[in-house]
């Protein structure tokens, strides 16, 4: 199922979707398809599955420690693919992949994206690749039946947030503040301010999914009822998985514990998003 229709599916259902954020190789390539799974198992819509990067500019602390640990376990990009597709043989789990654009350019363009839609991925986002320099990544990416998720932050506004929303398919990642990512306490009003800008000039929008700092179901919850299509939690599983090293079958039930509370807050939405 492309990732749009996991969308549709949702608002079919009257339901918001949760997003669980994993670092592939984290903390061992052979324990991140299990993780997948028990996330999926909890009730995530979609897992995305980070690409470790000796520089991840976009993370805070948590997901850079994840980061290192992944890479000191010898995790490299072609290797997450394989974590991917011996997930989705465990579990029926919709798979997208974060990952800066250096990888991408080391391995090469046409061939990552080949082998990432024979390894069952269904979409990228790629934090530090502008929206106005994206179109041989985003017309190699269409030729794989690949979705191109764009981010736009709570400052991104008139013409640029206009061609964001074009270009950007499967669905929008907002970013829910300013900053790196990590688990925050409260959610940040311009989050919500952000959410209703771009739904506002966007009737025929793609799904939105809200990330950065979400930790908490009342932090989903806000956001779906803001109108949000998905809320995206990445630092908080992150340091479920750092609090259970060496105990994977421990770290999944966690995890799968945390996403269904995730997804119990996502559950019931109003008021009903129109696209």
């Amino acid at each position: 199922m492309p990732l749009e229709e996991v969308f549709q599916e949702l608002e079919a259902r009257g339901m918001g979707g949760v997003i669980a954020f994993l670092t592939g190789g984290d903390p061992t390539p052979e324990a991140t398809p299990r993780l997948v799974e028990a996330a999926v198992e909890g009730g995530a819509d979609i897992v995305e599955l980070g690409v470790p990067f000796s520089d991840p500019i976009a993370d805070g602390p948590t997901i850079q420690a994840a980061n290192i640990r992944a890479l000191k376990a010898g995790t490299n990009p072609l290797k997450v693919l394989r974590m991917a597709e011996k997930a989705k043989r465990r579990v029926d789990a919709h798979i997208a992949l974060l990952t800066y654009y250096n990888p991408i350019y080391r391995i090469g363009l046409g061939r990552f994206m080949k082998s990432a839609s024979r390894h069952g991925v269904e979409g990228f986002i790629v934090p530090d690749l502008p929206v106005e320099e994206s179109a041989p990544y985003k017309r190699t990416a269409e030729s794989y039946g690949l979705d191109t998720i764009f981010l736009a932050t709570p400052s991104t506004r008139g013409e640029r947030l206009e061609e964001i929303i074009r270009q950007t398919s499967g669905f929008l990642y907002l970013v829910a503040l300013h900053g790196v990512t990590g688990a925050r306490e409260k959610l940040d009003p311009i989050t919500i301010e952000a959410l209703e800008r771009i739904r506002r000039r966007n009737r025929d929008r793609p799904a939105v999914a809200v990330g950065f700092g979400i930790s908490k179901p009342e932090h989903v919850r806000a956001v779906i009822d803001a109108g949000a299509d998905a809320a995206i939690v990445g630092s908080a599983i992150i340091k479920l998985v750092e609090r259970n090293l060496g105990n994977l079958d421990g770290t999944a039930e966690t995890i799968k514990a945390y996403v269904k509370e995730l997804k119990g807050a996502a559950s019931l939405r109003s008021p009903p998003v129109h696209r």
